[in-house]
C-alpha cells in the first residue's frame, strides 16, 4: 500500500495551487493557465453570470433545510429522482459524511486516485488497502480480476469513474457487474462521478440508471468541474438507499449549503446552451488531442474519457518533474503525477483540456520536448 507523498527534492503541485506556484516560480497566478485544475475553460454557465447578482437578498434569509427546489433542478438534471438526493457542502463534504456512516474497518480504494478518500477513512480507524489498476490494462478496470481482490473484511469499497487521474472510465454494464458482486459479499460501494458529465455523446458513464437496482451504492457529484464554480461548494450524492440517506443528513450541520449555492443551482442545471456547448468543447478537443498524441513516438497515451488525459513519457532521461518544470516557465500549468499512488515511477503527467488555441500552444511546448 503507497500513500501520497513527496519526492525528495521536488514540491508537487495540485491543479489549485496558483499561489504556491506564484511564489516558487516568480509568475503571477493571473497569467497561469491552469491545464493542471481539470475546469471547463468556458469559465461559469452565462445564465448564473447574469441572473446570480439580480439574487443577492436571498443571503437575507436561510435557504430551506431540505432544499427541495434545488434538488428537482438536480433530479431533472441528473436523471434521478429528488428524494434519492442529498446535498452538500462540495463533494468533500459528502465524502466525509457517507464515510463516516458506513464507517469501514477496512476500504478497498481503486487507485491511482484521490488521496481524500484514504484520508477520511483513516481518521476513523480504518484500514486502506489499494486495487491498483494496471498500465498494462490501459488502466483499464476489468470486474472479474477485481473481484479477486475483494476480502471478508472489506467493507467500502471506493471508485471514481471516470477515474482521476488516468481518465479511463467503466461503463454503466461493467459496473452493474461490480454493484452486484459487492452486494453478494455485503460491500457499500461509492462512486465519485465528478468527471461524468465530460464524458463522450453517446458514451454515458454514469451509474445513475442503476440506483433503482442496487441499493449498496452512491453517486457523489459537484459543480467545481464541469459548472466552474468550485467556489460556491455544491455537492450532491444520489442513492437508493433511504435509510443511509436519512442518517447522513441526522450527521449533516444544519443548512451545510449557502442560499447562494442553493439559488445557484436552479439556473447552472437549466442552462441547457451552457451545458451542451462545454460537451461539444470538450469532445472535440479531446478527441483531436488524443489522435495527435497517438502519433508521438516518445509518449504513450491512454483513452479519455473525461475532460483530461494521461501520459506516459517514452523518451530516456525526461521525466514527469522536468515536463512540469518545461511548461511552467511558459506559464502552462500541468499536474506531475509522481505523487499519486501507483505512478510513482515519475512518468506520468496530466493535463486537462481548454479553449483550443491554448491546447494548441501546450501541445507545441510539450513537443519540444519530448519529440
Amino acid at each position: 500500500m503507497e500513500t501520497d507523498k513527496k519526492i525528495e527534492g521536488k514540491e508537487h503541485f495540485h491543479g489549485s495551487d496558483l499561489e504556491k506556484i506564484e511564489q516558487a516560480f516568480g509568475i503571477p497566478k493571473e497569467k497561469i493557465v491552469g491545464f493542471g485544475a481539470n475546469v471547463n475553460p468556458l469559465g461559469i454557465s452565462p445564465k448564473l453570470k447574469k441572473e446570480l447578482a439580480n439574487q443577492l437578498d436571498v443571503i437575507t434569509a436561510y435557504p430551506d433545510p431540505d432544499y427541495r427546489e434545488l434538488r428537482k433542478h438536480i433530479a431533472a438534471y441528473a436523471g434521478c429522482l429528488p428524494k434519492q438526493i442529498l446535498v452538500g457542502n462540495g463533494c468533500t463534504e459528502l465524502i466525509s459524511l457517507f464515510i463516516q456512516a458506513r464507517k469501514p474497518e477496512e476500504a478497498l480504494i481503486v487507485s491511482p486516485t484521490y488521496s481524500e478518500y484514504e484520508r477520511e477513512v483513516r481518521l476513523l480507524g480504518g484500514q486502506v488497502r489499494y486495487y491498483a489498476l494496471e498500465e498494462a490494462r490501459d488502466f483499464r478496470l476489468d470486474p472479474e480480476d477485481f473481484s479477486k481482490a475483494l476480502r471478508r473484511e472489506t467493507q467500502l469499497l471506493i471508485i471514481c469513474n471516470p477515474n482521476n487521474p488516468t481518465s479511463t472510465a467503466s461503463s454503466p454494464e461493467e459496473m452493474a457487474k461490480l454493484l452486484s458482486i459487492c452486494r453478494d459479499r455485503n460491500i457499500f460501494v461509492i462512486i465519485d462521478e465528478t468527471y461524468a458529465e465530460f464524458a463522450p455523446e453517446g458514451f454515458s458513464v454514469s451509474c445513475v440508471k442503476l440506483l433503482d437496482a442496487y441499493d449498496n451504492f452512491v453517486i457523489l457529484r459537484g459543480i467545481s468541474k464541469f459548472f466552474a464554480a468550485p467556489g460556491l461548494r455544491l455537492g450532491y450524492a444520489m442513492t437508493s438507499n433511504r435509510s443511509l440517506l436519512s442518517l447522513v443528513k441526522e450527521r449533516q450541520n444544519p443548512w451545510s449549503l449557502n442560499s447562494l449555492a442553493d439559488a445557484a443551482g436552479a439556473l447552472m442545471f437549466t442552462d441547457a446552451d451552457y451545458i451542451q456547448k462545454t460537451r461539444e468543447l470538450i469532445s472535440s478537443e479531446r478527441e483531436r488531442i488524443y489522435r495527435e498524441l497517438l502519433t508521438w513516438k516518445n509518449v504513450k497515451v491512454y483513452k479519455p474519457y473525461a475532460n483530461f488525459i494521461l501520459v506516459r513519457i517514452l523518451k530516456e532521461g525526461i521525466n514527469s518533474y522536468n515536463v512540469f518544470l518545461h511548461a511552467i516557465q511558459r506559464g502552462w500549468m500541468l499536474r506531475d503525477c509522481s505523487n499519486f499512488p501507483g505512478l510513482t515511477d515519475e512518468t506520468f503527467f496530466r493535463f486537462c483540456f481548454m479553449m483550443p488555441e491554448q491546447n494548441t500552444a501546450l501541445l507545441a511546448c510539450l513537443r519540444e520536448l519530448l519529440e
